[in-house]
């Protein structure tokens, strides 16, 4: 009897707990770790207070910067978009985009780079296709790559046998075509200018000229946005 007792004693203590831990959190009982149990959404421009007491949140970071959450990038890191070349909204939704936009490509025949940079550019060009192209393309863009030479793959073009532009390259990098996947996804937008301009320099006799003084990034991607949207 004395161990029924017990039996039901334990039991109901258990369950007693288990039903409080479960319950709603404006009433909530002591909690381990109150940070996950209320987590906190920051408002970039507003001051950093608790959300489970009066307690105002004085991290040294944010009273230095005002109180604001919204911090400065920590120093040595790397701008998502250094280049300032904004293109993923503009991906094509249908074929006739595709379509429009891929016609519209071929006649850029400049990059929208700072063209003082052009040197670096193709340097840096050339060696994100090795990385990232040549198992198909090949180092020569001939398309006779490691994995079409395996027999795993076939059918991918030579370079000197297509009619290519700086711009078409890079509307392929970045929508893809054929059995050619999209490498938005591996190469941000300035680098896929890159690869373009490289592959233009090496594999079609210097024909990926930057963009010409006067023009802006902008100016130079308006007319893709505008024969993509059509």
């Amino acid at each position: 009897m004395k161990k029924n007792v017990l039996k039901i004693t334990a039991i109901l203590g258990l369950t007693t707990v288990l039903l409080n831990s479960c319950g709603p959190k404006e009433n909530a009982p002591l909690v381990y770790f109150p940070d996950m149990y209320f987590p906190v959404a920051y408002d970039p421009l507003m001051k950093a207070q608790d959300a489970y007491s009066d307690h105002e949140n004085e991290i040294p970071a944010f009273v230095k910067n005002s109180f604001a959450t919204g911090l400065a990038p920590v120093e040595g890191s790397v701008a998502q978009n250094s280049d300032g070349v904004f293109e993923e909204g503009l991906l094509p939704k249908n074929a006739d985009q595709y379509n429009a936009g891929y016609d519209a490509s071929k006649k850029l025949n400049a990059s929208p780079l700072n063209p003082a940079n052009a040197a670096k550019d193709i340097e840096r060009g050339k060696i994100l296709f090795d990385h990232t192209c040549a198992a198909c393309h090949g180092t020569g863009g001939d398309g006779q790559g490691p994995i079409v030479q395996s027999g795993a793959f076939s059918g991918v073009p030579n370079y000197a046998d297509r009619e290519i532009t700086v711009g078409s390259v890079h509307y392929v990098l970045t929508n893809g075509r054929n059995a050619m996947g999209s490498y938005a996804g591996q190469l941000n937008a300035g680098d896929r200018w890159r690869v373009a301009m490289y592959v233009m320099s090496a594999f079609k006799k210097g024909a990926a000229a930057p963009a010409a003084a006067t023009a802006t990034p902008a100016a130079a991607t308006t007319e893709t946005t505008t024969a993509t949207k059509k």
